[in-house]
C-alpha cells in the first residue's frame, strides 16, 4: 500500500470549521497511509512569533479562523468511500514536533467560568527527549500526546459548522486514549469520508476542564482503511487495551446513557449476548470517564478491558 504525505499549508488547512462541500486536498486507496502534519497556536495564545515555523507563521498571518479555533490538515479524501460506510483510521504514530506548547482560559468559557473570568493564556516548554512538560510553578508533568480531532466530514444537511461542539463525525472529542495502536472507527456521511485532523494535544486530563489541553504541533501516521455498509451512529475505538464508545450530548448524564447503550450493543454484537447479560457486565467492568466538560457537547467515553473479552 503506498504512503502519503500531507503538510500544513494555505492549500492544505480549514481553521475553525468542518463543511461537507470542502474539497479533499489528496486522495488515497483504502488500506494507504497517510503522514498528516499538523499546527496549533497563534499570537493571541503566544505572541512570540520566533516559536513558529514559517509555514506556521504563513498560516495565521494570511488566513482567519471561521467559527471556531482548530487549524486542521485535510481532507483527505478515500476513494469508493459512501455514505453509510465506516472509515477506520488506524494510529500508527505520534510525533511532537515544537518543543513549546500553549494553554488558555477564557471569559464565559471553561467548567468553572465564575470562579476564573479573566483572560489568561501561558506557553509552557516541553522536553521533546524526555517526554515532560514543567510548569512555571514547579510540577513537572509526563507527556501522552494525541489528536483532539479526527474527523471525517459532516451531514451536507448541516453546511458549515465550528470545530468546536464534538458531534457524529467525531471531531473536537478530546479523548487522551486514541494513542498510537489505535483503531478509530468513524461514520462517513460524504463520498470519499473526508478525513481531517488536527488539534494536537501533548498531554490532557479526563475533563479538559479549563478548557485547552497543553495544546501543540503534531504529525500523525494514518492508515486509512475504508469498511463497506458497516454503519455507525457514533465514533468508536479499539485502543492496544480498551474498548471505547463514545456519547456526546449538552447534558452529561445523557452522554453517559449514550456511551453506554452503545456499549452494550458492541457487546451484543461481538459476544452474542443477551442486552440484560451485557448491562450487568458494564456495571461490574465498564468504566464511564469524562472525555471533556467544556466543548458544548460534553463526552462520555465507555471502557472495557480488551483482555477481558
Amino acid at each position: 500500500m503506498a504512503q502519503h504525505q500531507l503538510d500544513p499549508s494555505l492549500e492544505n488547512v480549514h481553521w475553525g470549521f468542518f463543511d461537507a462541500k470542502l474539497p479533499p486536498r489528496l486522495e488515497v486507496d483504502s488500506g494507504d497511509t497517510v503522514v498528516v502534519d499538523t499546527v496549533s497556536g497563534w499570537p493571541d495564545v503566544a505572541p512570540d512569533e520566533k516559536r513558529y515555523s514559517p509555514v506556521h507563521r504563513e498560516i495565521f498571518t494570511k488566513l482567519k479562523p471561521q467559527l471556531g479555533p482548530h487549524i486542521l490538515t485535510g481532507p483527505v479524501a478515500v476513494r469508493g468511500a459512501e455514505p453509510g460506510d465506516t472509515l477506520e483510521v488506524r494510529i500508527k504514530a505520534i510525533e511532537l514536533t515544537a518543543d513549546w506548547g500553549w494553554n488558555v482560559i477564557r471569559p464565559l468559557r471553561g467548567t468553572l467560568p465564575e470562579d476564573f473570568p479573566e483572560f489568561q493564556a501561558r506557553v509552557i516548554p516541553m522536553d521533546r527527549k524526555k517526554m515532560t512538560a514543567k510548569l512555571a510553578w514547579g510540577p513537572t508533568i509526563p507527556l501522552q500526546p494525541f489528536f483532539g480531532i479526527l474527523a471525517t466530514a459532516p451531514r451536507p444537511e448541516y453546511g458549515r459548522i465550528s470545530t468546536v461542539e464534538p458531534r457524529e463525525f467525531g471531531g473536537n472529542v478530546d479523548c487522551k486514549e486514541y494513542v498510537p495502536g489505535t483503531s478509530l472507527f468513524l461514520p462517513v456521511f460524504v463520498p470519499g469520508a473526508n478525513f481531517s485532523a488536527g488539534d494536537g494535544h501533548a498531554v490532557q486530563g479526563d475533563g479538559e476542564v479549563c478548557l485547552t489541553a497543553l495544546e501543540t504541533c503534531l504529525k500523525g501516521t494514518f492508515e486509512l482503511v475504508l469498511h463497506k455498509k458497516m454503519k455507525l451512529a457514533m465514533p468508536r475505538a479499539i485502543t492496544p487495551t480498551h474498548y471505547i464508545t463514545l456519547g456526546l450530548d449538552l447534558d452529561l448524564d445523557d452522554a453517559a446513557k449514550q456511551a453506554l447503550r452503545d456499549m452494550i450493543a458492541w457487546l451484543v454484537e461481538m459476544k452474542g449476548w443477551k442486552p440484560a447479560e451485557a448491562y450487568v457486565f458494564c456495571s461490574l467492568a465498564c468504566d464511564l470517564h469524562v472525555t471533556q466538560l467544556v466543548d458544548g457537547n460534553k463526552g462520555i467515553h465507555a471502557m472495557v478491558r480488551r483482555d477481558l473479552l
